[in-house]
């Protein structure tokens, strides 16, 4: 169920019962996409009353040693040895989600068009967070990822000199989103407003050393803009202008552009995977919730990648479709119907091997997909 280097770090750092009742709630968050601990009450298979199987998970996810530091970085530090090309800048998104009265801010790596979680926290308040906040978010990866390359990608939000100047002062390289009502000085040249810059459709620019505030202290940075050309009759809504320090256009519109992947996590985690929306869980218990949503879904990214390799994709889901840039399905959708179609067979074998007795010149169509089967199920 879980991939072995998963197993070896659960084990050296839970007791036994900790790590048996870990494995169990990873299961179902795979299998059943819910989040809730009253969900996960009502499919935990333990032959306990109900009552005391929810607060049995509800004094779990409380437990001191399920934190990120002493399960996940572990994780994600044998993550970035094995299966992240070092030779690479890492490009990491940092962004926030929020639904009722959750404020959650997330710093990511980017992987494979989506993103998986390095950090996260739970802001005290509604709205936008600050430079406070943000520093506190990247502070413990600055210690994490001291080893490698890597560049940090912000939008609008975390647009600030500030920040831009707190990543300068770490050495850290960035791209950062910043209001088209800014104002920057060119040398010589008097204060404007970006919007007054003339970016258009089909247009871009790149100014070095540019002063991006009329406040002092705060040095000078580059400053990209880009607006996406009219293609097939569509035409982006407005461009984009970045403050930078990673030295060429083409470098900074190219990383930004991997921001999306923290959007499309967002949307794995809530409506399109696991549902985090519906958990009302305090504050304390939703970290540990996030974590073992952060074990899940990398374990679906994993799963749903080696069944590509295998080349038994196409028993899973749709293959690319002509017209289409990339493939309908990312690995971690992959990944999750590769598990919840294998686990179907042990509920209706009796009723699958009756309808192929039923077509009997199927048969090596079948033997083919049985064996399809069996190895998605030998990754569990």
């Amino acid at each position: 169920m879980l991939p072995p280097f998963y197993q070896i770090c659960f084990q050296k750092q839970l007791k036994q019962a900790e790590y048996l009742t870990l494995s169990i709630l990873i299961f179902l968050l795979q299998i059943k996409k819910q989040v809730s601990i009253e969900s996960l009450a009502t499919l935990m298979p333990y032959p306990i009353l109900f009552e005391s199987r929810r607060r049995g998970i509800q004094r779990f996810l409380k437990l001191p040693i399920l934190n990120v530091k002493n399960l996940w970085f572990p994780l994600i530090k044998y993550i970035l040895r094995t299966k992240v090309n070092q030779q690479k800048e890492l490009k990491v998104a940092i962004d926030r989600t929020q639904w009722r009265d959750k404020n959650i801010f997330v710093i990511s790596l980017i992987f494979q068009r989506r993103a998986l979680p390095l950090y996260w926290q739970i802001l005290p308040k509604k709205g936008c967070s600050n430079i406070q906040d943000q520093k506190r978010l990247i502070g413990p990866i600055l210690t994490l990822l001291k080893k490698y390359k890597f560049v940090i990608i912000g939008d609008r939000e975390f647009g600030s000199v500030k920040l831009g100047k707190w990543l300068c002062d770490q050495n850290v390289r960035f791209v950062l989103r910043i209001q088209k009502g800014r104002y920057i000085e060119q040398a010589g040249k008097e204060y404007k407003r970006l919007s007054e810059l003339g970016l258009m459709p089909g247009t871009s620019f790149y100014f070095r050393d540019v002063k991006v505030t009329k406040q002092t202290g705060f040095g000078k940075f580059d400053i990209a803009g880009y607006w996406k050309r009219r293609y097939q009759g569509h035409v982006e809504d407005e461009g984009w202008y970045l403050l930078t320090n990673v030295g060429t256009l083409k470098k900074a519109v190219a990383t930004f552009r991997c921001r999306s992947g923290i959007e499309a996590m967002f949307k794995d985690c809530k409506t399109g995977g696991y549902n985090l929306e519906k958990s009302h869980a305090c504050d304390e218990r939703l970290k540990t919730l996030i974590l073992l949503i952060a074990f899940a879904y990398t374990c679906a990214i994993f799963q749903g990648d080696k069944i590509k390799r295998m080349g038994i994709q196409k028993y899973v889901g749709r293959l690319t479709e002509s017209g289409r840039t990339v493939a309908r399905h990312s690995s971690f959708w992959i990944g999750l119907s590769g598990q919840s179609w294998v686990l179907g067979i042990e509920y209706c074998q009796e009723i699958v091997v009756e309808l192929m007795k039923i077509r009997p010149n199927k048969l090596p169509f079948f033997q083919k997909g049985m064996r399809a089967m069996s190895l998605i199920e030998s990754m569990f």
